[in-house]
């Protein structure tokens, strides 16, 4: 569960944007070679940069695997069984074909009552807390951790409990036996709601799942699968709420327009998520074969790393790249590309579309609580803040 803090220089920021030297090596070339770690020992690797290569890259399974191998492990068998990234076809197709039914627009559009309940409940929690608040802790970890609660059917006395956890196992909390400890909770939970819905499927996803799939997935693969998919929704849409709100209250001229125009929210949101691009770079690639692209040769073994804030800020020639919500959107690949596009994109849409208008209306004086110097970031993905006080 927990992940090593990513220190390489391109996943880092000034802020909300990218590191000068990523826009410099973005400016000179899409594809260039780089420390993709901060360790030494690693190598060089490939950065892509430009749009049309990191599309290449991903959209690419057959010169291009993300398989992560279980050191030691039986040949084939992934570092993390179930986390979907690290697997590549045929696999792939099997694991992801038992959710996608689940992110259905008839789907996400049963849980939209849901969805808008809960934030409802969290900025009532936030406003009786009274002001200055933390943003993070009242709202932005909560929408997702109960959104998803409710996706898997987890029952609501165990709900406080599974939120700890996650919390707890995040890189950037405490210590390194900490998360090690609450993650093996967390997984530990995962296996009894596993064994739950396989004694007793019930109506939500995982129920569904185990009734109209169980023989084609082991409980291994079920468990692997549950807790990657609920914990990097709750982590995401949890980075993406606070850093779009940020993103908010940095730039008031489009806060008040979104304000002003709750019409153009579906807008907004997919110009956030483009924006922020909080997946600062898509999970490593290891080259097959030799592949000619931009003007270079990968060679087969070499590792590629896929900027997605790069190409997602190299914004149409003309364009400045700035937050603009009114902003014909157009193609990005912050949610992902190829087979690897993010299974849950529609439930992610969904929790910003009801939140940022929903916060918007309930505190009209909405502003930080403290000096934007102050704003402590996380240095790992997803990216965003640790904390966010605001006042109204």
């Amino acid at each position: 569960m927990a992940r090593p803090t990513d220190l390489a220089p391109h996943n880092r920021r000034d802020r909300l944007d990218p590191l000068p030297d990523l826009t410099r090596l973005a400016a000179e070339a899409p594809l260039t070679r780089a420390d993709l770690t901060d360790d030494p020992a690693a190598g060089p690797g490939w950065l892509v940069t430009g749009p049309d290569e990191v599309r290449s890259v991903l959209g690419d399974t057959d010169r291009f695997s993300t398989r992560v191998a279980a050191p030691g492990g039986p040949r084939g068998r992934p570092a993390q069984v179930g986390n979907l990234v690290q697997y590549d076809p045929p696999d792939h197709t099997r694991l992801r074909r038992l959710l996608a039914p689940e992110f259905t627009v008839r789907r996400m559009s049963g849980l939209e009552p849901a969805v808008e309940r809960v934030v409802a409940d969290s900025l009532d929690a936030l406003e009786k807390t009274g002001a200055p608040a933390d943003f993070m802790r009242h709202v932005a970890w909560t929408v997702p951790g109960l959104v998803m609660c409710e996706l898997f059917g987890v029952e609501r006395d165990d709900r406080a409990e599974l939120a700890r956890l996650l919390k707890i196992g995040r890189p950037a909390f405490r210590g390194r036996g900490a998360q090690v400890t609450a993650g093996g909770a967390y997984m530990a939970y995962m296996g009894r709601l596993v064994a739950r819905k396989r004694r007793e499927p019930t109506d939500d996803l995982l129920g569904r799942v185990v009734r109209e799939h169980g023989d084609d997935v082991s409980d291994e693969e079920l468990v692997g699968l549950s807790a990657f998919v609920m914990g990097s929704g709750v982590e995401n849409v949890a980075a993406m709420l606070g850093l779009g709100l940020l993103a908010l209250l940095d730039h008031p001229d489009q806060l008040e327009l979104l304000r002003g125009r709750p019409e153009s929210t579906d807008r907004a949101v997919e110009e956030l998520i483009r924006y922020l691009s909080v997946i600062p770079t898509a999970s490593p690639r290891t080259a097959r074969v030799d592949v000619p692209l931009g003007g270079q040769v990968i060679k087969a073994g070499d590792r590629v790393a896929c900027s997605l804030i790069a190409a997602n800020r190299a914004t149409p020639e003309g364009t400045p790249d700035r937050l603009d919500l009114t902003r014909e959107p157009g193609p990005h690949v912050a949610l992902g590309h190829g087979v690897h596009y993010c299974v849950g994109a529609s439930l992610v849409r969904m929790e910003l579309r009801a939140a940022y208008p929903a916060v918007l209306r309930r505190f009209p004086g909405l502003r930080l609580a403290v000096d934007p110097a102050e704003i402590r970031f996380r240095r790992q993905a997803p990216y965003g803040v640790e904390t966010l006080p605001i006042s109204w």
